[in-house]
């Protein structure tokens, strides 16, 4: 029951999916995170199947490119592009620490954010629309990749607050069981990109570990820590690394 009690609650949180109400107690927390890999499983399932309905109705690679930039947020309500959006803001201050921590919770949007925001979305875009049918495996496999390590970097890394969302999901006893998980299921994902994409897969493996490292760079030297919005911020800077390396290798091998 509790494998099914992190599933319901991961898509309750992370998705804008109807789910079943459950009890938020710290205990049928736990596990959230370990779950969480599972809701990227659902949208490269999406992203694969608009793919091929897209092949079926002959669209060209613009409609294509729309779906598959367009389905993570869609699904996800946009929360973790909201927290790229609040780094972006916060960044663009040059404050001190305590004071970026202050913007990014600011409920109002910057003019930073909307610009890294519509910066993003144009250049997944243009390197969706880049991406091969042969590397379709590869496209599928990114969102699964990026939340097996965010789920790890949530339970792992140090924390800017001892409040908030991300400090309650990353404080649990469950925390080595969720790292065993999440690790496990990257690896596992990794391995099969690796044999069935070569050095694509290998890249795109490399290139989401190299976005971690980074953003914790960022996160201790300008925010005192990881938070649910520089979560957010690692999430989609991976995604969009991970589709470069599927775009640009795939035409170079």
């Amino acid at each position: 029951m509790i494998v099914l009690r992190s599933l319901v609650m991961a898509f309750s949180l992370f998705t804008v999916i109807p789910m079943p109400q459950v009890d938020w107690s710290e205990r049928n927390m736990r596990y959230l995170m370990a779950a969480f890999p599972a809701v990227g499983l659902l949208i490269g399932a999406l992203v694969w199947g608009w793919w091929h309905l897209c092949g079926m109705l002959r669209f060209a690679s613009l409609m294509r490119a729309a779906g598959v930039t367009l389905i993570p947020v869609a699904l996800t309500g946009g929360i973790h592009l909201d927290g790229f959006a609040d780094v972006m803001d916060a960044l663009s201050s040059h404050a001190e620490p305590e004071r970026k921590r202050q913007i990014m919770k600011d409920p109002h949007v910057g003019a930073f954010a909307i610009m890294g925001v519509c910066c993003y979305l144009i250049a997944y875009l243009a390197l969706a629309s880049e991406v091969d049918e042969e590397h379709l495996l590869a496209l599928a496999c990114v969102p699964i990749l990026s939340r097996c390590l965010s789920s790890y970097a949530t339970v792992s890394f140090r924390k800017a607050s001892k409040t908030g969302m991300l400090a309650d999901e990353g404080t649990t006893v469950g925390a080595p069981a969720i790292r065993l998980v999440v690790l496990g299921i990257y690896m596992a994902v990794g391995a099969l990109l690796v044999a069935c994409d070569g050095a694509v897969g290998v890249l795109v493996v490399m290139a989401a570990v190299v976005v971690l490292l980074y953003v914790k760079r960022i996160a201790e030297r300008e925010f005192g820590g990881m938070g649910g919005d520089l979560a957010g911020l690692f999430l989609q800077l991976a995604e969009l690394v991970m589709l470069a390396v599927i775009a640009v290798v795939g035409r170079l091998v």
